[in-house]
This record gives C-alpha cells, structure tokens and sequence, in this order.
C-alpha cells in the first residue's frame, strides 16, 4: 500500500491454522476428511495447499488426495463415501466441485467446497469467502457447528449440476475458454469476455435457431439460440459482481429457465446488463422466455448443440433432458445460511 506497510498476508492466514488448534477439546469425535485437491485450479498453490490440510488436520482425520485426470474427483468421491468418509473437501474450481458431488450424490458423505477457481460460482453462491484460506475458517466453523443439510441439485441426461447447465451459445464460449486453458489462470474474467465476442463474431452459427424447449406444461419455444438452466441464482460473477438472471432459482426451489430466442448483439447485452446491474432478475420479453419451479425441460436440438455443465464444456447432444432432484446431495454450508 502507497506510503504504508503491507499486510503480512502470511501471518493472518496461518492464524487460521493457529485458531483452530487452539480450541478447547470437545466432547464431539473427529470427522472423517478427505480433501480432493486440483493443483491446476487457478487459486489453488502448494502453500495453500499445506495450509489449508494442517488448519482440518487439528480438529479431523484428513486424507488428501490429487485429481490427475478428468472425471478424477467423481471416483475418488465415491471411493471415499463407500469407505466410510464423513466428508469430501473439494479444493479446486467449479468443474472439480461438480465431479465431486456427482460421486456423491444419494450417499450421507457430505461436499464441502472450497473456492480454487477463477469464479468459484457455487462456493460463493452459498456465502463462502473467496479466498480459500478464510474460507477454510468457515468451513470449520461450520462443521464445528453441524451445519449439514440435504439439497435439491439439477440433472441433464443423468449428470447432475450444482448452479447451473449452459446450452448453445453459452456453452459455445465455454468451449473457447478451454482451449485456451492455460491463460484461464492468469486472464480470468477478460478471457471470458474475450471469447464470448469472439465466439459471437466467429464460432456460433447465429443465422438460424439451434434448438427448441419443451415444457411439461405442453408449450414449446421452438427458436431458440441460447438457454440457461438454474439451480443457483446469480449465474456467474463477473469479478466481485453477481450477474442475476434468476433470484428464484434457490437450493430449496425447483429448477428455473432462461431461454434467448435472438442473438442480436443489442438483446444479449441488454440482458447481460440487466442481470449484472438488477437483483430481481430476468423476465420473459418478446426474445426472451423466463420460467421457474420447474420439474422437469426437455430440450431437442436442430442438429447437435453444445452444452456444459457448471463450468465444463462437455460437448454436443441431440436431445437433452433435464430434471430437478431433491434431496439429492448432503452439502457443509455456512453458519447461518
């Protein structure tokens, strides 16, 4: 800081480490911990690492374990919920929270995120910090305190979502931000930024409707570009500004849908900005269809159409079916939310 002294970052964050080991013993026993780490998740360092294993390690059994590959944090999830694992601590971004619960859906094992992406969208959704090292202290507060509950989680053709899945357009820019993979880490937000012009000028067909929406009500939108389905509200963080398509999409509601029927550059920033600069969300318009408690949306493309799921392009399909399952998932959250 100009004219001043820096903050010793490492001190306050060690004192983490410090309070927790310090607590008076308690009558409660260890939990069991396994901490599933994603060394190439954005936020996530080797001190960090150290720090945040030592500060559970005081209070709880802990077990580390690293993803190597895709798909790496499901199966280690779901190794650690058939040997007896009380919680699986998911350090690492929105993708390797996602396979994580995934493992761990219909089990008692409980998720525990900690933030290590870019975003982070789910972890911050729930009221953690943004920095892994506090949000370590919450998170021991909170199992301190019991606060584990049973929620609801999204599923599309079997794989569910925590926030959010993305078709069409979105998922298209989704694509281009991985294949540019290793400046996610230090670009962040403008990358994402850069490759949704870029993907709106280049990489999306928009001269005809990719796909149509059905819901169980009988009514279909059958010209649609771009569509968002939502567990969570905001959709994303755009730096530390939530965008809100959907406040009514919560972890004790049904499913909402946001579905773009134009993707005329006026539309689609008109509705970005209304999310990023409005709290009450998005309402259907002539381009736009907006609906909420939502059981269950069948989607049928135009030919293939690009999807992803919290954060991971995982391709294209031709039909897509998503439902909302409650009670799905045992999740650690904050103290008081």
């Amino acid at each position: 800081m100009p004219g001043g002294v820096r903050p010793n970052r490492t001190r306050r964050r060690s004192g983490i480490v410090d309070r927790h080991r310090q607590r008076p013993p308690t009558a409660e026993p260890a939990l069991k911990l396994l901490l599933i780490v994603n060394s190439s998740a954005s936020s996530v360092t080797a001190r960090s690492r150290v720090v945040i294993q030592k500060a559970l390690a005081a209070d709880h059994d802990v077990e580390i374990a690293e993803t190597s590959r895709r798909g790496h944090a499901a199966r280690l999830a779901r190794g650690a919920a058939t040997g007896g694992v009380d919680v699986v601590v998911a350090l690492g971004g929105d993708g390797t929270l996602n396979e994580a619960a995934n493992g761990l859906v219909g089990t008692q094992t409980a998720l525990a995120p900690l933030p290590g992406g870019s975003t982070n969208v789910f972890a911050r959704t729930i009221g953690l910090p943004n920095d892994p090292i506090e949000a370590t202290g919450a998170l021991l507060d909170s199992l301190a305190a019991g606060s584990i509950r049973r929620v609801g989680l999204g599923s599309i053709n079997g794989r569910c979502f925590l926030f959010h899945v993305g078709i069409g357009f979105d998922a298209a820019v989704v694509e281009q931000v991985e294949r540019r993979g290793s400046l996610k880490r230090w670009a962040g937000h403008p990358l994402f930024l850069y490759a949704a012009l870029d993907t709106w000028w280049r990489h999306y067909d928009r001269s005809r409707p990719r796909f149509s929406v059905h819901h169980a009500d009988g009514t279909v939108v059958d010209d649609a570009y771009f569509a968002i389905c939502m567990n969570t509200d905001p959709y994303t963080y755009l730096g530390n500004r939530p965008i809100h398509l959907a406040p009514q999409a919560t972890l004790d509601a049904r499913l909402s849908m946001v579905t773009l029927r134009t993707l005329k550059l006026r539309s689609v920033a008109r509705a970005g900005l209304s999310g990023l600069l409005r709290g009450d969300g998005l309402s259907s318009g002539r381009h736009l269809d907006v609906r909420h408690d939502l059981a269950e949306v069948v989607v049928h493309g135009h030919g293939p159409v690009p999807y992803q799921v919290d954060g991971d392009f995982l391709g294209s399909l031709d039909e897509m079916r998503i439902r909302h399952e409650p009670d799905a998932l045992s999740l650690v959250v904050p103290v008081g939310r």
